[in-house]
């Protein structure tokens, strides 16, 4: 085997150095300089060519200065091996300044780029961090971003893969203004170990994961979640994780993955069921947008020693800013709407609707003696069959025909109407047994005017334009249920019909559009989903209340004629109508003014002023939490 020369190795050796990075450079340089004055000093000192005899360390001081400003040579004096000493001193000193300058600019390019790509650590502590990128992280970045409007110091951490920069200006045209919340982006895969580490997750308050848009969107959540509870060097303390899946038969596997670490939702499940809700009654969806944003009021826990030995019924006035809705059990079980006569443990906490944590006032007034306003003779609720038409196919349409038939009377029916272009497997909807339902398919074009014209839509009391977003791109699948509902509207318009009208779309922005000066026409979209995660992401327990609210067993919120509960035309409290429902072991949390149904919130007003008074008309509304 040859030898290695000396040169050979030497510029190994310097490579190596070099490859090191600027602060290795900038040593070598150092050490270079001290060098090479100290030679030059050496030699000027031991051969007496200083002109003025000064001392090794002034001779020294003045060849680093030289180093430094060559232009401090043009005033030397002295023999000629004198100013030759002092000549190498200053071309040395070029060399050294010029390589130092280049490499300290070298230096900043490459952080610059080094930061461009989004790979520093995020020295954060009690942040909440993002898992992926879908167009739904705007809306919950949105959200976090009210939510932490009391803090002064808050910070969101999104890991996605993609660009750093595209990232930071999405964020920022979308939501301008983050008011106390810093908003960083890293590049990195989300279930990556390394990448994890950039964000710090060890030290996260909570992380919210969001399914990439496009196939096998649930492996990648679940893969995250392995990341994250499975890692050697994982936290001892539970990681409060907030996940969204679309497939159920997905989510078995990932509460396995992670227990009680993760709460996960199931997007296309919980929108049917909201489906199935929202097109029954007028309003609800503003009170489920109340209810699911922060910038109103908002579902709160807390503990209230004052209350315990009362009763579920007395607690109800108790409150004067904020509307008592159920009561978390000792053992963290959820009740909401429970018999009236439920007793307060110790140790149990009040489930309230408030504009904020800081409202929940406990004023402990007792129950009203009086029953002036409450109906004494209170009508029926009757329980009518319905016909429902619903336009348009997804994996949604079998579990909104499920849900509904848990929520209507026998004897209704269900209409589907799907595009014959379009080739889908409806074994889901038409093979399963139905209680009070029967379910029909047709087919027919659904953007089509004189297909809509021949399905009789007067004889339907509600229509859901269903978007056909597993077969079409979100565009192409929005602008068909935009077409859908610009005819429906005019042919509701032309003929004076009473049916409602459910759409879903895809693109929020599309569904902004769509609501323009039709706000009883709720739109239903991804948005809702992101609205839930970034609550859940903010309290845990809120799962298990979002899961009864939209759940046909237990309570859900209905809109009910106020005549049936109280005496229209008279003035009241509002504690007389939290009276009057709990009559009927119902729970009152606002009600519907019809004659400003066609303000932004379509005369919807959740939590009131208890002490405030009210008349109502015979088509105005109460607000209330039923079991049906």
């Amino acid at each position: 085997m040859a030898d290695i020369g000396f040169r050979a190795k030497l510029r190994y050796w310097s490579d190596n150095l070099i490859s090191r990075g600027t602060g290795a450079m900038i040593v070598m340089l150092f050490v270079i300089t001290i060098l090479l004055v100290l030679a030059v000093a050496f030699f000027v000192k031991t051969t007496g060519v200083d002109p003025d005899s000064r001392d090794f360390p002034r001779i020294a001081w003045a060849g680093l200065m030289r180093t430094l400003d060559p232009g401090t040579m043009g005033g030397d004096e002295g023999g000629p091996a004198f100013l030759l000493a002092m000549l190498t001193v200053t071309i040395g000193g070029i060399f050294v300044v010029g390589t130092l300058i280049g490499i300290i600019t070298s230096g900043i390019d490459a952080k610059l780029e080094q930061l461009r790509k989004g790979r520093t650590f995020v020295a954060e502590s009690g942040h909440t961090i993002i898992l992926g990128w879908s167009s739904q992280i705007f809306t919950v970045i949105e959200e976090l971003v009210e939510a932490n409007a009391s803090l002064k110091h808050a910070c969101i951490a999104v890991l996605a893969e993609r660009d750093k920069v595209e990232m930071e200006d999405e964020i920022r045209a979308r939501i301008p203004d983050s008011k106390t919340t810093r908003i960083v982006c890293r590049t990195g895969c989300p279930n990556e170990l390394v990448d994890l580490e950039i964000v710090n997750h060890r030290a996260s308050r909570a992380i919210v994961i969001l399914p990439p848009e496009g196939e096998n969107s649930d492996s990648s959540v679940i893969k995250t979640v392995l990341a994250l509870v499975n890692n050697p060097s994982r936290r001892k303390e539970p990681y409060h994780i907030v996940g969204v899946l679309h497939d159920p038969e997905n989510l078995v596997v990932a509460e396995m993955v992670g227990g009680d670490e993760v709460q996960l939702i199931l997007a296309g499940d919980m929108i049917a069921r909201i489906s199935a809700q929202t097109c029954r009654q007028s309003g609800l969806s503003v009170v489920y947008t109340e209810l699911l944003n922060f910038r109103g009021d908002e579902i709160y826990f807390k503990e209230e020693p004052s209350l315990t030995g009362s009763t579920y019924r007395a607690a109800l006035h108790a409150y004067e800013d904020s509307a008592l809705i159920g009561i978390r059990k000792p053992d963290g079980s959820v009740l909401l709407n429970p018999p009236m006569d439920t007793v307060f443990e110790k140790g149990s906490a009040v489930v309230v609707i408030s504009e904020d944590d800081d409202t929940i006032r406990f004023s402990g007034r007792p129950a009203p003696h009086t029953s002036t306003g409450i109906e004494s003779s209170p009508g029926s609720i009757p329980r009518i069959p319905e016909r429902t038409l619903i336009l348009g196919w997804n994996s949604r349409v079998p579990i909104i025909a499920r849900e509904l038939d848990g929520y209507v009377a026998p004897g209704s029916e269900l209409t589907v109407v799907v595009d014959p272009g379009f080739d889908i497997d409806v074994r889901g909807l038409l093979d399963r047994k139905y209680t009070n339902s029967k379910v029909a398919l047709e087919r027919g074009a659904t953007t089509d005017r004189a297909v809509l014209e021949s399905l009789s839509l007067d004889d339907y009391d509600h229509v859901i334009i269903q978007s056909y977003s597993d077969l079409l791109d979100v565009q192409q699948a929005d602008a068909r249920t935009l077409i859908t509902l610009l005819h429906l509207r005019n042919m509701r318009f032309v003929s004076n019909a009473r049916f409602s009208i459910l759409s879903e779309m895809m693109d929020d922005r599309n569904r902004a559009l769509a609501e323009v000066a039709h706000t009883d026409d709720f739109i239903v979209s991804d948005k809702l989903i992101s609205l839930m995660v970034a609550q859940v992401a903010e309290n845990r327990e809120l799962k298990t209340v979002f899961r009864d609210l939209f759940d046909p067993d237990g309570s859900e919120v209905y809109i009910r004629p106020a005549r049936l509960y109280v005496r229209t035309g008279i003035q009241m409290d509002f504690h007389t109508v939290i009276e009057a429902a709990a009559a009927r072991g119902e729970t009152a949390i606002g009600y519907r003014i019809m004659d400003n149904v066609d303000t932004p919130r379509g005369g919807i007003v959740v939590n009131p002023d208890k002490s405030n008074c009210i008349s109502f008309t015979d088509r105005d509304r109460i607000i209330l939490l039923a079991e049906d």
